[in-house]
């Protein structure tokens, strides 16, 4: 076994393996010697004729044997020593020293040395690599034996064959091929065995199942065989290496545990490719950012159906939600629904997270409802009487999300005017009317009920209306009525004669007995407006005192024709004689020649003389009568 020029070996793994081989032949109760050979200048001893050969019959191939022969001729060496250098020697012998070809062409040269006995000599297993073999490694077993003819090599594993040729492969190892291998070394002239104990060191994470968040935690990399106390672990999670000082022993102190140290650990011995299997340390943690998602995202138009969903980041995963709308419980469940959103829905809402560790609130989420306009009303500014004159402010007042920002004004059916506020500056009777207003938004439209501007004024277009002709006869009364334009409408009217100051009369309707000139004043609590004179005459005629004698007149003739029919009974000629004679006189002459007033001494047939009166129809009737 070859320990000079190797990494890892030297005069103790020699001296041990010579040790070894004495001690296992005691064991077998062999006899043993040891032949101890010293080359002097051995490297520089190569001859490279012989190694040409050598080389050859280890089965190089010609394209290899000639690279080797070139690589040895026309080599040249010199010394170099306190800044002098020598003059160059040829080198006719020997391998480089120094160089990595140097020991593997020396222990080339020299295989053949033991080949003096026929059977194989004691042949030797070497493992790479050498030293502490983790599991998940790839490790080769060379068997060297010296015989002649070469030997066959096969390998056995406790005793079971596993395999044949000088080089015995295991890639990524595993604790499974632990064990004792053994290789035999065997030609026509005999058979020996080597054996030795592979021992594969696996590496396991020990970590507690679950662990609550604040916890004190330690990790502990387990190996399967004692490692030396300058060995250093590597620790992963989730694949990623943590590079922290305090972290290279076996041991991996979490103290306190986080969630985010929740993870996959594993760990590996430093100058190893393998990592043991991981182990989920699982830190088990109240609810935390819990948020709240709403579908669909986006404008939320009153009879769309939303859903909001509850979100949270906890260990278990929590199953208990609960909803609130401003401070009010409205239903529980990761997911919360209202089917046909409307405008009550609007408002802020969270959700709260509970597992066994605890609880959490989400941030509040505003539900926007959106709606066309409603309850559209027409507010009046300066809510009391409107009187001509007044500024007035008729403002749309109505419910919409968003907010209306077009809206219309109509008096009646006409259009009249937009905005949101509509002004009437110096209000007038003809500004009187319904109003409504149009409120408009991107969802809809929406009319208003009508209000009624009622704007009052004060009498106005006052004048007389002459019931009949202004002309009358003495004794008789016109009738005049005051007539006015007002609101409210004038219930108070002083009736003046033109001169005098004093008001002769009252209401709304005035008989005149005299002639002059009349006007009338109308009143309504906003003011009052008197109306241009009309002119009433009152001519002279018979007057009620004619009626009066008429009335005395008729009394005499009834009384006349009372003592007539008593004389006809006892002078029944003469009075048809009397008859005859007033048939032929003028009626008007003697009717009133009988009545004829100067044979009285009373003033008022006295009076009845000096008037014209008119003619009668009483007379025409009582000639009849009398005929």
């Amino acid at each position: 076994m070859q320990s000079g020029f190797r990494a890892g070996r030297g005069c103790t793994s020699a001296t041990l393996k010579v040790i070894n081989d004495i001690i296992s032949a005691i064991d077998r109760k062999h006899y043993c010697a040891a032949v101890f050979i010293d080359l002097a200048k051995a490297f520089d001893s190569v001859n490279h004729t012989i190694l040409i050969g050598r080389l050859k019959s280890l089965g190089l191939s010609n394209h290899c044997l000639a690279w080797f022969t070139n690589y040895f001729l026309d080599r040249f060496q010199c010394v170099k020593s306190e800044g002098l250098l020598s003059s160059p020697l040829a080198v006719s012998t020997g391998v480089p020293q120094g160089s990595i070809l140097g020991p593997i062409l020396f222990s080339a040269y020299i295989n053949d040395v033991a080949l003096a006995a026929d059977p194989p000599l004691n042949p030797v297993i070497f493992i790479s690599p050498s030293g502490v073999i983790v599991e998940g490694d790839s490790v080769t077993l060379n068997c060297i034996s010296d015989s002649n003819p070469p030997a066959e090599i096969n390998w056995f594993k406790g005793g079971i064959f596993v395999g044949s040729g000088r080089i015995f492969s295991i890639s990524k190892i595993s604790s499974d091929d632990s064990g004792e291998y053994k290789c035999k070394s065997i030609n026509e002239h005999g058979e020996k065995y080597s054996d030795v104990i592979l021992y594969v060191m696996y590496l396991q994470v020990e970590s507690p199942e679950r662990v609550t968040e604040g916890d004190s935690v330690t990790l502990t990399c387990k190996s399967s065989c004692a490692l030396t106390d300058r060995a250093t672990f590597i620790w992963y999670r989730n694949s990623l290496k943590i590079l922290t000082e305090s972290n290279f022993s076996n041991k991996l102190s979490l103290n306190p545990v986080r969630r985010d140290d929740s993870g996959r650990y594993s760990c590996a011995v430093d100058g190893h490719t393998h990592i043991s299997p991981a182990v989920y340390l699982n830190v088990m943690y109240p609810p935390r950012s819990a948020s709240v998602s709403i579908s669909p995202s986006g404008v939320i138009v009153e009879g769309d159906s939303v859903t909001l969903n509850c979100i949270s980041d906890s260990n278990p995963q929590a199953l208990n939600f609960n909803w609130f709308k401003g401070q009010k419980f409205v239903g529980s469940g990761r997911i919360f629904s209202i089917s046909k959103i409307s405008s009550d829905d609007s408002g802020e809402y969270k959700c709260k997270s509970i597992n066994e560790h605890g609880e959490k609130y989400s941030d509040t989420v505003t539900l926007n409802v959106m709606y066309p306009p409603r309850s559209v009303s027409v507010s009046i500014s300066g809510s009391g009487v409107i009187v001509e004159g007044d500024s007035v402010t008729l403002k749309c007042i109505s419910d919409s999300n968003p907010p209306a920002l077009k809206f219309s004004w109509f008096k009646g059916v006409k259009f009249v005017g937009s905005g949101r506020i509509f002004s009437i500056s110096k209000i007038s009777s003809d500004d009187s009317g319904e109003y409504k207003c149009k409120s408009i938004n991107e969802h809809g439209e929406k009319y208003s009920d009508a209000v009624t501007l009622n704007v009052m004024y004060p009498p106005r277009s006052v004048s007389v209306l002459i019931s009949g002709s202004g002309v009358i006869v003495e004794g008789d009364s016109v009738t005049l009525n005051c007539i006015s334009d007002s609101n409210p409408p004038a219930l108070n009217f002083s009736w003046f004669k033109e001169n005098e100051a004093s008001a002769v009369g009252s209401g709304q309707r005035f008989s005149a007995l005299q002639s002059g000139r009349f006007y009338c004043q109308a009143h309504n609590p906003h003011g009052s407006q008197r109306s241009d004179a009309v002119t009433v005459t009152v001519r002279r005629g018979a007057g009620w005192l004619v009626w009066v004698g008429i009335t005395v007149a008729c009394v005499g003739i009834v009384f006349i024709i009372s003592i007539i029919l008593y004389t006809i009974q006892k002078k029944r000629i003469n009075c048809r004689s009397a008859i005859h004679e007033y048939e032929n006189d003028d009626l008007s002459a003697n009717t009133y020649t009988a009545l004829d007033p100067k044979t009285r001494s009373s003033d008022l047939y006295h009076t009845l003389t000096v008037r014209e009166c008119r003619k009668l129809d009483v007379q025409k009737s009582f000639h009849s009568e009398v005929r």
